[in-house]
């Protein structure tokens, strides 16, 4: 085996939640061109169509399941699904997530706990549900935020909260399940990509945060799906339990 060939999940079978829009299709494109089969997560089920056809477009083949991680009886049966079609999970991308931007002093009981459920417990129960089934070697991806690291200059305590307690529980399901079941679990903390998050940026704020970014420049999201299948991969395998920062230097600055 080649250094490259440990990059490659032929054979696989991968989940990505929130695989409807934005980094989420990237993630799914990119584990297709690294050779895995494709599990396509989210509630907008109608947009899933979409992102299945570039993973068809791959030469793989895509799956798509209506899933609201909030809610653990719909996780279970995104993994039951992959399972009665794939008979395996390999890779799960705990993708799916939301945002706001609410003053401390005006977020509702409602606002707070939505971005939680979504971002963080959904995150939990879909790392449960495939890790129940995942054999040794397998491996979850969640998708934390540089904001669980930093901040960013928006009022943004649920949003970050959420994405802190994602890294907080990839530390923990790393050390619960890395020895005793062989699943691998790591994080990946994004800074500033185009997505359906940033499109609702109020104008001069995105230019004026590239002067945190060292490489002065938003991210490419497959520069974040490349990451994203390294750690999937034989590649990384003795990383474990780590958050990597794949931001262009923001968290340095």
């Amino acid at each position: 085996m080649t250094v490259l060939d440990r990059f490659r999940l032929d054979g696989r079978v991968a989940i990505v939640t929130g695989a409807s829009s934005g980094l989420g299709v990237a993630f799914a494109r990119g584990f297709a061109e690294a050779g895995a089969d494709v599990v396509l997560a989210a509630r907008r089920a109608d947009k899933l169509e979409d992102t299945a056809e570039l993973v068809r477009a791959a030469g793989r083949t895509a799956l798509c399941v209506a899933t609201d991680v909030a809610d653990p009886a719909a996780c279970q049966a995104m993994a039951d699904a992959a399972m009665a079609e794939f008979g395996r999970i390999d890779v799960l991308v705990n993708n799916a997530g939301i945002g706001t931007a609410v003053p401390a002093t005006k977020e509702t009981p409602e606002e707070f706990r939505r971005v939680v459920d979504i971002n963080l417990s959904g995150s939990y129960w879909a790392a449960q549900a495939c890790g129940r089934v995942m054999e040794p070697g397998s491996a979850i991806v969640n998708i934390a935020s540089v904001l669980g690291l930093t901040t960013a200059g928006l009022p943004q305590a649920a949003y970050s909260a959420s994405k802190s307690g994602v890294i907080g529980l990839t530390r923990d399901l790393a050390q619960q399940w890395g020895g005793r079941k062989g699943v691998r679990v790591n994080a990946i903390a994004p800074g500033f990509f185009a997505s359906e998050m940033t499109d609702t940026y109020q104008p001069g704020y995105l230019e004026e945060m590239r002067k945190r970014i060292v490489l002065g420049r938003m991210g490419d999201p497959e520069e974040l799906a490349a990451t994203a299948v390294w750690l999937a991969s034989d590649a990384a395998g003795y990383v474990l339990g780590q958050t990597i920062p794949v931001d262009g230097g923001v968290t340095i600055t």
